[in-house]
């Protein structure tokens, strides 16, 4: 079984800018969303991914398949409408770990939110002074709730 162990944080500044190491385009939708478990397609880099992802919030199950790219854009303009999520993803390396820096786009313009996926639930983390309040634990800041916003959280 996969497990995703992460921790989000929203970005405060630029300063994270500095230590990017590579940048990706996402687009994302959500078939599902229930029961606190999601199922997602995901297009990036001209690659598409199919991700399960079952409850929790530092550590919870995710499975993620391959699956063909034009399958998973008929599925994003067919299946997802009113369930989306545009960013750019920044890829920023921080005392060992790499940060993922999402720079939301569209009705979410101007989130940026920060997360590392971490070995063990318990691994010591140093958190950057670029990286704010933490929202591990804020179910209005996991992509599949803000995939339904139409503006960022407040608050």
């Amino acid at each position: 079984m996969g497990i995703e162990i992460e921790r989000r944080f929203l970005v405060t500044g630029e300063a994270w800018r500095s230590g990017v190491t590579g940048v990706h385009r996402l687009d994302q939708g959500y078939l599902a969303r229930e029961d606190r478990v999601t199922v997602r397609v995901r297009v990036a880099d001209g690659a598409a991914k199919l991700t399960i992802k079952g409850p929790g919030g530092l550590v919870r199950p995710e499975f993620e398949y391959p699956v063909p790219l034009a399958d998973a854009e008929a599925m994003l303009a067919t299946l997802c409408a009113g369930r989306r999520v545009a960013k750019t993803r920044h890829l920023v390396t921080q005392g060992g770990l790499t940060w993922e820096v999402d720079v939301f786009e569209g009705p979410l313009a101007g989130l940026v939110i920060a997360e590392v996926e971490l070995p063990a639930p318990d691994h010591p983390l140093a958190v950057p002074a670029w990286a704010g309040r933490e929202v591990t634990d804020d179910a209005r800041y996991a992509n599949a709730v803000l995939a339904s916003l139409d503006a960022p959280p407040r608050g």
